[in-house]
C-alpha cells in the first residue's frame, strides 16, 4: 500500500528524520492559511498523488505570493496529474502539500528496499539525487552504492560511514547520515515497510541533510498490525478495477493488452503472460484468483475482466491443486451465463478432478474453447483475437 508524501513525512517526523516544515491543504483557501502559518515569502505547492515524476509533470510549483499559492492550488486540485508512472489517464489530485522553500546546495538519493533474492533490507544511495534512479542505474551505475543489512544485527555504523564517504559528505554530514539511516531502518522494521525512498535527500546551504521528498510503501500482508496506517489507504489513487479486485481478495493489475488472463497462483500467472507474448499476443492483465478460489470469486473476476474495454479474449489457466477443476468449471459456466459475455473464452484445466471439469464445460452448451496445455491455450487465445 502506498501513502501520500505528507503522510510519509509525518512518519519521518515521528522518527526524528528532518523534513521541511509543511502542511496539507484540500482547497485554495486552506492552502493560503497553511502558507500564512508557515510564514516567509515563497512556498512550494506539491500535488499529492501516488506517483513519481510530479515535478516534471507540473505537479510541483513555486509560489511567490499568497495569491499565487491559491491560484496554483486551485489549478491543481480536481485535475488528473499525468506522469511517466501513471499512464495516460493520470491520477486525481485531491490535496496539495504546502512547504517552505529550501536553498539546495546538493541533491542525493537514498532508499531502503527489500532485496528478495538475498532476504535482506538493502540501502541504495547515490550522489545523483533528483533523477529517476532507474535512469541513473542504466547510464551511470558507478554512482550507485548498495549496502545489504544483516537482519540479525541491523544496520551498522560502519555501513553508514561507508555510504557517507561514497556520497562525499563531510564529518558533520556523516554524523547526520548515520543518525538518519538508523532512524530509517527503525521505521522500516517497526512499520513493516517494503520501500522507503528519499529523492532528493538534500544538503542545504547550511550544510545539513534534509528529506525534501518522501515515498513509503507498506507491506499489505502486515497491515493488520498497523490499523493506524491502513486508515491512510486512498482508494482514489488506484485503478478502479484493481480497487474492486481488492474487495474480493483478488490480485489484479491492469496491463495494456487485449487478452485477459485468469489464473490461480502468481507464478503461473506470470508464466501465462510470458507464453501469450511468445505467441504474439499481449496480456490485458495480471489476475491471480488464489489457491482457494470459489465459483463466486471466479464470477467477480470475470466481471472485473469485462469492465476493461480493451479485452477481446479471455484465457483461463487453472492448475487444480488446492482448488478442484470441477469447481472452477462451474464458476466459469456461471460467470459466462451471468455476464452474458460474447468474447471467446479459452480454458485450460489441469489437476484435481480435471476430467469432471472438462466434462462440465463440454456439456454446458457454451462456446468455451478447450485447450490441452498452456502453449495450446495461448495460441488459441491469440488466434481468437486475430481471427
Amino acid at each position: 500500500m502506498n501513502i501520500h508524501e505528507y503522510q510519509a513525512k509525518q512518519l519521518f517526523v515521528n522518527y526524528n528524520i528532518p523534513v521541511p516544515m509543511g502542511y496539507a491543504a484540500w482547497n485554495a483557501e486552506e492552502a493560503k492559511q497553511q502558507a500564512q502559518r508557515l510564514g516567509g515569502d515563497a512556498w512550494m505547492a506539491k500535488a499529492q498523488v501516488h506517483a513519481g515524476g510530479r515535478g516534471k509533470a507540473g505537479g510541483v510549483l513555486m509560489a511567490k505570493s499568497l495569491d499565487e499559492v491559491m491560484d496554483i492550488t486551485h489549478r491543481l486540485i480536481g485535475t488528473q496529474l499525468v506522469t511517466h508512472q501513471t499512464g495516460a489517464s493520470g491520477q486525481p489530485i485531491h490535496s496539495v502539500l504546502i512547504e517552505k522553500t529550501t536553498a539546495i546546495k546538493k541533491e542525493l538519493y537514498l532508499s531502503l528496499v527489500i532485496d528478495r533474492a538475498l532476504a535482506r533490507i538493502t540501502v541504495i544511495a547515490s550522489s545523483a539525487g533528483g533523477m529517476d534512479i532507474e535512469e541513473v542505474a542504466a547510464q551511470t551505475p558507478e554512482k550507485i552504492i548498495r549496502c545489504r543489512i544483516n537482519p540479525l544485527v541491523g544496520i551498522g555504523a560502519y555501513q553508514c560511514r561507508e555510504i557517507a564517504f561514497v556520497l562525499g559528505l563531510d564529518a558533520n554530514q556523516r554524523k547526520q547520515l548515520t543518525s538518519l539511516l538508523f532512524s530509517l531502518y527503525r521505521l522500516f522494521i517497526d512499520k513493516d515497510l517494503s520501500l522507503v525512498e528519499i529523492n532528493p535527500l538534500i544538503i542545504t546551504e547550511q550544510g545539513n541533510l534534509l528529506a525534501l521528498d518522501a515515498k513509503i510503501n507498506l507491506d499489505d500482508n502486515a497491515l493488520y498490525r498497523h490499523t493506524d496506517l491502513s486508515a491512510l489507504y486512498d482508494p482514489t489513487q488506484e485503478d478502479e478495477k484493481e480497487q474492486k479486485a481488492r474487495q474480493f481478495d483478488l490480485n489484479y493489475v491492469t496491463l495494456d493488452g487485449n487478452i485477459a488472463c485468469m489464473v490461480n497462483g502468481a507464478g503461473l500467472a506470470m508464466a501465462t503472460m510470458d507464453v501469450i507474448k511468445m505467441r504474439g499476443g499481449e496480456p490485458a492483465n495480471f489476475l491471480d484468483v488464489g489457491g482457494g478460489t470459489t465459483a463466486e470469486k471466479v464470477t467477480e473476476a470475470f466481471k472485473i475482466i469485462l469492465s476493461d474495454q480493451k479485452v477481446q479474449a479471455i484465457l483461463v489457466n487453472i492448475f487444480g491443486g488446492i482448488v478442484r477443476c470441477d469447481l472452477i468449471a462451474e464458476g466459469v459456466i456461471h460467470a459466462i451465463k451471468e455476464t452474458g459475455t460474447q468474447l471467446p473464452v479459452v480454458v485450460r484445466l489441469e489437476g484435481t478432478h480435471v476430467d469432471k471439469g472438462k466434462a462440465l464445460l463440454k456439456e454446458s452448451g457454451l462456446s468455451v474453447i478447450p485447450a490441452d496445455d498452456l502453449d495450446d491455450a495461448a495460441k488459441k487465445a491469440v488466434l481468437a483475437v486475430k481471427g
